[in-house]
């Protein structure tokens, strides 16, 4: 019973070829193609508000070097809650439960911001190893915490998405299959843990939607340190 709980998370296939690639592409189907009219309908204007909120909000502490990278990041965004949101519905696979595709994000975008302040402030992206006034005792010891938490970034950002989407699918399918079984037994208890798990998936929602917003925060916090 409980190695079946962890079948959720494994990647579908149908005849030996795995399907995370439909499973990613195709919820872009979702969403509705702006048109050339000077009205847009509800939809597409409301989303189009989002979407400059959001850039606008990311956008803010950066310089305008940092700018360059709006479209990768808004991109990022909508990518991670739609794969999220979708995921938290019946019979659907969750792409960002696996830590692989979570970490092919990471490290590339993690790598990009660390080059990007090699090549353009080596003197600022190295200074940021070694706070201003450290005593001298203390200096080896610190570059070698600050090198191993620089390196520690992208595994931070991939394990905290793939932590939080994992642990909330895995309550919700064990408070589920509480109300099953004491459905028959002790109607009233199961109806307690029902408005449980009404709560819980409120609050994975919130999760999915909030851990793709620290994600892409979280790489524009790295950007903004090297730009």
């Amino acid at each position: 019973m409980m190695a079946s709980f962890f079948d959720q998370f494994a990647s579908p296939s149908y005849l030996g070829i795995p399907l995370i690639a439909i499973a990613i592409s195709l919820p872009w189907v979702l969403y509705p193609t702006p048109s050339y009219r000077w009205i847009n309908n509800r939809l597409i204007t409301l989303q189009g508000w989002f979407i400059n909120r959001f850039t606008n909000q990311l956008m803010l502490p950066l310089n305008v070097g940092g700018h360059k990278w709006a479209l990768l990041l808004a991109s990022l965004m909508i990518f991670l809650i739609t794969i999220n949101m979708i995921g938290l519905l019946p019979y659907t696979f969750t792409p960002t439960t696996q830590l692989s595709l979570n970490m092919g994000f990471a490290v590339p975008l993690w790598l990009a911001t660390v080059i990007i302040g090699m090549r353009n402030q080596p003197t600022v992206a190295l200074g940021h190893l070694l706070p201003e006034g450290t005593p001298i005792p203390l200096i080896p010891v610190l570059i070698i915490i600050e090198t191993i938490s620089l390196f520690i970034r992208p595994l931070a950002l991939g394990v905290r998405l793939t932590a939080n989407l994992t642990a909330g699918h895995l309550l919700i399918q064990l408070i589920a299959t509480a109300v099953f079984v004491l459905m028959p037994m002790m109607p009233t208890v199961a109806i307690l843990t029902a408005t449980v798990l009404f709560l819980l998936t409120l609050l994975e929602v919130a999760v999915a939607m909030i851990q793709a917003y620290v994600f892409v925060l979280l790489l524009s916090l790295y950007l903004q340190e090297n730009v």
